[in-house]
């Protein structure tokens, strides 16, 4: 089979897509036909070698965390899925023309959901669910502001924040204020607009996506003993008495579920920018890093 392999840290010339063996699943083990494998962050910083202090790859790597596909073989004691079975699923080595990956990372797309619309939401929807459920903890009537509410991970953060009945502010930049109007949170607020800041009730909570100095000038926004929970880790400033939480996504199927039929009723949208042939990984992650609105999906 074609795979993108990784050769080594550095710029997207460290891709080549070249033939490997066919991986043959395992005990509670899937094997899927990939028809979609999205192109995240971390892939990004893991082949410039951002994360080597703590997820060192050994070379040749296969990247990619996101897939969607058809269901090919299936190993011993799985009862969960049948070859035929269209899935998803928060996997690793997905940059290839088959992944396999063990049965709780996977769940089924429902009939109205295409392949390149399920291969974006495992990753990102899982993060964007996870930050608000169990990173803040947002309750009913909570005031949350999520960060960077257009990015794929905010997104499902205004959603899953909405779900749980809180009162949920957008925060985008002043550019994007109309295309925001379309998440359906309780307020906009343009985070480049110093006016905007001044004029922020007080938070219960903050569902971070950005970090930086965007999140360090809205800490004195949240109350005392609120919770700012992030997916990019904890802010360089003093808190003072908020608590900070940091996250790791972790694989969650009857969740990927429920965002799976959100999306086929309409209720949650993950736009995909550009989709790219597995040949041209190098020019579609060029593209992924240049931080648009919208994903970049690898079609084998």
């Amino acid at each position: 089979m074609k795979a993108v392999l990784l050769t080594d840290y550095g710029d997207v010339d460290k891709l080549v897509v070249e033939d490997v063996p066919e991986p043959a699943p395992g005990l509670r083990e899937v094997k899927v036909q990939v028809e979609g494998a999205s192109i995240n962050p971390i892939d990004v910083k893991l082949r410039r070698g951002d994360l080597r202090a703590m997820r060192k790859l050994e070379f040749p790597a296969i990247l990619g965390r996101d897939v969607a596909g058809t269901v090919r073989e299936v190993g011993a004691d799985v009862k969960e899925f049948r070859v035929g079975d269209r899935v998803m699923g928060l996997v690793d080595h997905a940059y290839a023309e088959m992944v396999v990956a063990p049965v709780e990372a996977f769940a089924k797309v429902p009939d109205e959901v295409g392949a390149e619309e399920a291969s974006v939401l495992p990753l990102a929807g899982l993060t964007g669910a996870q930050l608000v459920e169990e990173a803040v903890g947002v309750k009913p009537g909570d005031v949350v502001l999520v960060t960077g509410a257009l990015g794929s991970v905010g997104r499902v953060a205004v959603f899953a924040a909405k779900q749980r009945g809180a009162r949920v502010l957008a925060g985008v930049r002043k550019s994007q204020r109309e295309e925001a109007e379309t998440l359906e949170a309780d307020g906009i607020v343009a985070l480049d607009e110093p006016s905007e800041l001044d004029a922020l009730p007080l938070l219960d909570a903050i569902a971070d996506t950005v970090n930086g100095s965007v999140l360090e000038s809205l800490l004195p926004k949240v109350k005392r003993g609120g919770v700012v929970g992030t997916v990019l880790g904890k802010p360089k400033s003093n808190a003072g008495e908020l608590e900070v939480r940091t996250m790791m996504t972790h694989p969650d199927a009857e969740r990927l579920t429920e965002l799976g039929e959100a999306v086929a009723d309409g209720e949650l949208e993950l736009p995909v920018a550009q989709r790219f042939p597995l040949g041209e990984v190098r020019r579609a992650q060029r593209v992924a890093e240049q931080h648009g609105v919208g994903k970049v999906v690898l079609v084998p």
